[in-house]
């Protein structure tokens, strides 16, 4: 299943009834990543009345993990409007945090929804997103005479060396999209062989 991440870091500000809603999307891998932009946030506006967030981390129509806080704000209000506005748009590794600056004007339960989804939706629409690629890591086995060709195949498909290993002779490890696998055992034929990957 193919999903959508995030580019590079964005930021949207909306301003309703005399709220501040500012919202920050961040790429993200792992919770750890995602928690670190939030403290961070929490410390930039530490005088914010509420720092609402939440993330995916892989696939969004078959999440490994996933998470929202509403940080205050009344329960359901916040944290799961903007995870919904992740989801509806199929974007995965992804953190939004949205800061409310309180405006003297109370919003009720379908106002703040619609506020946090709004500021979820302002940053999606000032993203930009790339297809997420599944990558794998393989070893390649080469003689030194056609280690330089190895290096080209897994260039040309735009793949990357990770290590080499020199013994007898010169073991590759390469990253690249798990797509191009075949395609990488047909174009070495003669000058590498790629090694069956240990079960995990």
């Amino acid at each position: 299943m193919s999903y959508q991440t995030l580019k590079r870091a964005v930021t949207a500000r909306l301003e309703i009834k005399k709220s501040e809603f500012i919202a920050y999307a961040y790429p993200v891998t792992s919770r750890e990543d995602a928690m670190f932009h939030v403290e961070q946030l929490r410390q930039q506006y530490a005088d914010a009345r509420h720092h609402c967030w939440a993330y995916i981390i892989g696939d969004p129509d078959n999440t490994t993990s996933a998470g929202f806080d509403d940080d205050g704000e009344p329960n359901g209000t916040a944290g799961k409007p903007i995870l919904n506005v992740l989801q509806h748009k199929s974007i995965g590794n992804v953190i939004i945090i949205v800061v409310r600056y309180f405006g003297g004007i109370k919003l009720g339960a379908g106002g703040l929804t619609r506020a946090y989804a709004g500021s979820a939706q302002a940053a999606v629409d000032m993203m930009t997103l790339l297809e997420h690629v599944p990558l794998i890591q393989v070893q390649i086995l080469a003689e030194f005479a056609t280690e330089a060709q190895c290096r080209y195949v897994v260039d040309s498909l735009n793949g990357r060396i990770d290590d080499v290993a020199y013994s007898k002779q010169v073991t590759l490890t390469a990253t690249l999209a798990e797509a191009d696998i075949d395609n990488l055992k047909e174009r070495l034929a003669m000058d590498g062989r790629v090694l069956d990957q240990p079960e995990v």
